[in-house]
């Protein structure tokens, strides 16, 4: 195969995923990593690309719309949240943030009595609050119609005059090398917040999401307690998750 057509292909594939790593391009092109390397740097050169640790990234890269998330995995993102809700009991005081998956592990805290809720989605907030009894507190600030969901200081500024028993955050992309990553620096920042307010902070994320790239790296992966998905990760991953002190639980295995 020639260069120009590899790199085409490579291009492709970058962009219909957003991001890519390295592994799974020698693994579908069936080329060296060093081949796969010297490729990525031409397409960035020529500004086709954006080259990170270990893959690419999408220059035409952008958070899908709501809708599109929705009915992504459904399945898998309903099993999540049934496993990440098993662990909460009535009269905890939970934190979720905004998201398709953070809003399975929502749906399934209806079952509980008794929570005290702090949150930035207004979807979750509807749907908990008055509702056997429990107590929600919306955070403020502006409301993002991207995802249904309040960001900036506002929101961060509330959420520091609050601890909970558990924090439940989704994630932009979970990269090859192990980083927790979101697609705005304000996601981050209020993501962040959260993991740091909880004695339970999990990370919810649906097997679409690991080998991926997102723009902006979260630095409080250290404080996650369990990262809750529907497949094993992919090795690479595996080993980069199994470094940090978290539990890595699997629904349809784990689900008691």
């Amino acid at each position: 195969m020639l260069a120009e057509e590899r790199q085409r292909l490579i291009l492709s594939m970058v962009n219909a995923r957003g991001s890519i790593s390295i592994t799974e391009i020698m693994r579908k092109l069936k080329v060296s990593r060093e081949t796969i390397r010297r490729d990525l740097m031409v397409l960035k050169d020529e500004k086709r690309l954006r080259k990170t640790h270990g893959g690419a990234l999408s220059l035409e890269q952008s958070e899908p719309e709501m809708k599109v998330r929705e009915v992504t995995n459904a399945d898998g993102k309903r099993a999540i949240g049934r496993l990440a809700a098993s662990l909460v009991p009535d009269g905890a005081s939970v934190i979720l943030a905004s998201g398709t998956t953070v809003q399975a592990v929502a749906d399934a805290l209806m079952a509980r009595r008794d929570l005290t809720v702090f949150t930035n989605n207004v979807i979750s907030c509807g749907k908990l609050m008055g509702h056997n009894g429990n107590r929600v507190y919306m955070l403020g600030g502006e409301v993002q119609a991207l995802n249904g969901a309040t960001l900036g200081r506002d929101a961060t500024a509330m959420l520091a005059n609050y601890f909970a028993d558990f924090a439940f955050i989704g994630a932009g992309a979970v990269s090859p090398a192990g980083w927790l990553m979101d697609y705005t620096r304000e996601e981050a920042e209020l993501h962040s917040a959260m993991l740091q307010a909880a004695r339970t902070a999990a990370v919810v994320a649906d097997r679409g999401k690991f080998g991926r790239f997102a723009p902006v790296r979260l630095n409080s992966f250290d404080r996650v307690t369990h990262l809750i998905t529907d497949a094993a990760p992919e090795p690479e991953i595996r080993a980069a998750l199994a470094a940090l002190p978290l539990d890595v639980l699997i629904a349809g295995q784990d689900e008691a």
